[in-house]
């Protein structure tokens, strides 16, 4: 009840505070108020519990603080250094979620936390490869097209008019939401050198307060970063808040091992392998300490199932991918 408050305070208290520095598609931000207002006793509140920041414990109006600060500094080597700690399979969870969302083209996606666009750029390159499969075998399916496919193929151009695009279907686009700017900086970067900067739109923005109206889009991913949020509960109402209805929630998210010979295995190469790779590639030993320990605080997969459930989607389901040690969760708003 009290996180249900907290988010009713802050959408009516939200600042002028979103950035978009490439809007592609369009997007209708939420209105923000510019007044410089807080609610005292809610912060009151916060200053005085606390929360976790990896094994540490810290006052929650902290930790975003320093959740921020580590991915300031790991921003540059972000990407390297997913590579050098998985071995490289991290590329492959992503693929699979991507297959698991078996994106159709003209949806619409809001990756949160996703700043250096791993997930977008994946996003659009299948919409297009399956926008190419369908004009194959459009084009394969008749030389000689009937009147009647003549007209339905029209009447489906004009409702797919969409936001100034004349007589064609509506184009997939993707919001990538993250509330380091560092991060959105880099992914902005690598979007102008793999020739994917159109369809994306990059917004600063906080994963419990996101500044995007109600029932915007069909998508909703974040990928390694939920464990980051303060307030979990909150950030899933928002997900909720911004999906259309019938719209998907999916998650790809470190979790529990199951296995003990590969839960002994996977610990020792987590503490004492990946802070010592940190210090050598991205020169940050404490970053990468934190973000280790953070795993093991993180929900389990049966306790994420049920708050997601709790916050409102059904048929929350979920997969594990390399026995445990990262899990796919994955819902839909009625």
């Amino acid at each position: 009840m009290a996180a249900s408050i907290r988010l009713l305070v802050r959408r009516v208290l939200r600042r002028s505070s979103a950035v978009v520095s490439s809007a592609a598609g369009g997007w209708r931000l939420s209105a923000r108020c510019c007044a410089q207002l807080s609610c005292r006793s809610f912060s009151d509140e916060a200053a005085e519990k606390s929360t976790h920041f990896g094994f540490e414990t810290v006052p929650e109006a902290e930790k975003a603080k320093k959740v921020y600060k580590v991915f300031e500094n790991v921003a540059q080597k972000y990407d390297v250094m997913n590579d050098a700690m998985s071995l490289g399979i991290h590329r492959l969870w992503k693929d699979a979620l991507l297959h698991a969302m078996h994106p159709q083209p003209g949806v619409r996606l809001l990756d949160v936390a996703g700043g250096t666009g791993d997930i977008a750029f994946r996003f659009l390159e299948y919409v297009a490869y399956q926008k190419e499969r369908q004009s194959r075998r459009t084009a394969n399916s008749a030389q000689t097209p009937s009147w009647q496919d003549i007209s339905d193929n029209y009447l489906g151009n004009r409702e797919g008019e969409d936001e100034g695009e004349e007589f064609g279907p509506r184009k997939s686009r993707v919001v990538v939401c993250d509330i380091n700017k560092e991060m959105l900086k880099v992914g902005q970067q690598k979007a102008q050198r793999v020739g994917l900067a159109d369809g994306v739109s990059w917004v600063v923005g906080d994963a419990e307060e996101l500044p995007f109206d109600d029932n915007q889009f069909d998508i909703y991913t974040i990928a390694f970063g939920l464990r980051n949020v303060t307030h979990v509960e909150l950030a899933l109402q928002e997900a909720v808040r911004v999906l259309k209805p019938g719209g998907r929630f999916m998650c790809l998210e470190f979790s529990k091992v199951a296995n003990p010979i590969l839960a002994r295995l996977y610990d020792a190469y987590s503490f004492q392998v990946i802070p010592v790779l940190g210090e050598v590639i991205a020169g940050d030993w404490k970053s990468y300490q934190y973000l280790v320990e953070s795993i093991r605080k993180f929900p389990a997969q049966e306790e994420l199932k049920e708050l997601l459930e709790d916050a409102g989607f059904c048929c929350v389901r979920y997969h594990n991918l390399t026995g445990g040690v990262v899990s796919l969760h994955s819902g839909f708003k009625l």
